[in-house]
């Protein structure tokens, strides 16, 4: 502890000694004396009240380029910190609570974030105040939000380091994004890292995918405090006003406190997102709702690539099951779903390479997903994508948990789900899937049939009955002929390799630990070279054809 009027009269015996002797002072450091001294003068007047806007304004200017003067000057020489600080103090208590100078808290920002440690001030209260109010109570004004982006760039890795609340207050940053999208998706791009922590990681995977529902409560939070705004809002038609009465209600205001949180860690929770999707349905064709639907593909790429450098094993488990969960709620937005899932599917596959056993770590929600058929309709790219990863991974060179009972289970899971999409029947209606989803679900069945050969006989049954389903007229009238040969070729080189056994394991199952190249890359359209020449030699030997 110190003693502060200590500290206050050897300040202002500083300040005397120093105007005293400023004519001595060389040229250069005379010049940052006159300059400091003017900036304290400039700080002092503006708590005069402007008689016009303009000046105002002018007011305002002549705070931000004061503070940022003397930030230089203490910069240069250090010395001059304790002499700025009781300045710069009085000015940030003065305006902390005025929203009109919003903008003039940045500098004064920079400044305690640059020498409050030289001074040993406590910088606390100036960054709770500047990341809790500013974001949430500004988040549209357009300059502001630029500015504050570029102080957060500019002093990311300190930011990190130093203020304990910057990581903590991402929900709040996020709404200059959601109001602002398309101007302000590189700084984000670029920001997004600094704001991934361990303990609030996998929140901030749910607020980037909620970023659409953000920026649609936020239209609303602004027609409600807005008189003007609400008649406008009225014309718009009774959809929209239907989500404002929504938000007026008493019963929803838990879900719109959670998607306008200030800070990490507060709020609802996703089991009501369902609810909060159907309450903001109307507003998805909002154009602000859209373009901000657009930019949340490349921030996920940002945050996956980021957070798997860093990411453990239980992380990597809670991002899998993120996946798994956020895959069937998506705001229903145009093309929104399946951009998003296309996101997942790639991220899918990294996050399996780098760590296998996540497979049989989340075996039961993997399982679940993959035995519902109706998943194929609502999300093939995933679903796809699930299925191929169960036979890439499910493997005990990967997992010695990989046990016979569960590559079983799996296996009975996929084969009735193929069974089911390949019935063909007078009243059935024609396959709304691709045909790689078909040939993706008969190679995992015959991988996952190799790691457990008593089931080669019930794969090779299933395999037969493929060209019966790509030949019938209700499938010939939506795939093309190049399809159905894709498929029906497919089924024949899988039987085949089958046929030997310990060559099927080998070309279908390379080993984990192989460090040469891999035999077997299945891109989900086609075979390797490898095991069409395998097929080639066994079809030599036989005529037998899949029926």
């Amino acid at each position: 502890t110190y003693d502060r009027s200590e500290v206050d009269s050897s300040v202002m015996s500083m300040v005397s000694a120093t105007s005293s002797s400023s004519r001595l002072l060389p040229p250069k450091e005379r010049l940052r004396e006159k300059a400091f001294e003017y900036c304290q003068r400039l700080i002092e007047q503006s708590d005069r009240k402007a008689l016009k806007k303009t000046d105002t304004e002018l007011q305002k200017a002549c705070i931000v380029e004061s503070v940022s003067v003397m930030d230089i000057i203490c910069g240069e020489d250090p010395s001059y910190v304790y002499r700025a600080f009781p300045c710069i103090k009085a000015l940030y208590g003065r305006l902390n609570g005025d929203l009109a100078y919003a903008r003039a808290l940045l500098p004064i920002a920079q400044f305690y974030l640059n020498h409050s440690e030289i001074a040993a001030v406590d910088s606390e209260a100036v960054f709770c105040q500047l990341f809790s109010h500013c974001p949430a109570e500004q988040f549209n004004e357009t300059m502001l939000a630029f500015e504050f982006v570029q102080f957060c760039l500019l002093n990311a890795s300190v930011l990190q380091d130093r203020v304990t609340n910057y990581r903590q207050s991402f929900p709040n940053l996020l709404k200059f994004l959601a109001w602002n999208s398309s101007g302000l998706i590189a700084e984000f791009v670029e920001l997004l890292p600094s704001l991934i922590a361990p303990d609030t990681a996998i929140e901030l995977l749910h607020t980037i995918l909620d970023l659409p529902c953000l920026a649609a409560a936020l239209d609303l939070q602004s027609a409600c405090y807005q008189a003007s705004d609400r008649t406008a809002w009225d014309q718009q038609g009774a959809k929209v006003a239907a989500c404002l009465d929504a938000f007026r209600q008493p019963s929803y205001r838990g879900l719109f406190l959670y998607i306008l949180r200030p800070e990490a860690g507060t709020g609802d929770t996703i089991d009501r997102l369902k609810m909060l999707h159907e309450i903001l349905a109307d507003m998805a064709e909002s154009p602000r709702v859209v373009r901000c639907a657009q930019v949340v593909p490349v921030l996920l790429h940002v945050y996956f690539n980021s957070v798997t450098q860093k990411a453990d094993e239980k992380m990597m488990n809670q991002l899998l099951l993120v996946l798994l969960e956020r895959s069937s709620q998506l705001y229903n937005i145009k093309t929104f779903n399946v951009e998003v899932q296309k996101v997942f599917s790639t991220h899918l596959q990294a996050l399996c390479k780098l760590h296998p056993p996540l497979i049989v770590d989340q075996s039961r929600e993997i399982l679940e997903l993959a035995s519902s058929p109706a998943n194929i309709y609502s999300k093939e790219d995933f679903y796809t994508h699930v299925v191929w990863v169960i036979g890439e991974y499910l493997s005990v060179s990967y997992d010695p948990r990989c046990t016979v009972e569960r590559i079983t289970s799996f296996f009975e899971s996929l084969e009735a789900v193929l069974f089911e999409i390949t019935q063909v029947r007078q009243s059935a209606s024609p396959p709304s899937f691709s045909p790689r989803l078909v040939t993706v679900l008969m190679t995992t069945l015959a991988k996952l049939a190799t790691r457990s050969q008593d089931l080669i006989p019930r794969v090779s049954l299933c395999l037969s009955k493929m060209r019966t389903f790509a030949c019938s007229a209700i499938v010939m009238t939506c795939y093309s002929e190049e399809d159905t040969e894709e498929i029906i070729t497919r089924a024949h080189e899988l039987i085949n390799l089958l046929k030997l056994p310990n060559v099927a394991q080998f070309v279908l199952a390379p080993s984990a630990g192989g460090d040469g190249p891999r035999w077997h890359r299945d891109t989900n359209a086609s075979l390797p070279q490898g095991m069409r020449a395998v097929s080639g030699l066994l079809h030599r030997h036989s005529s037998s054809l899949p029926t």
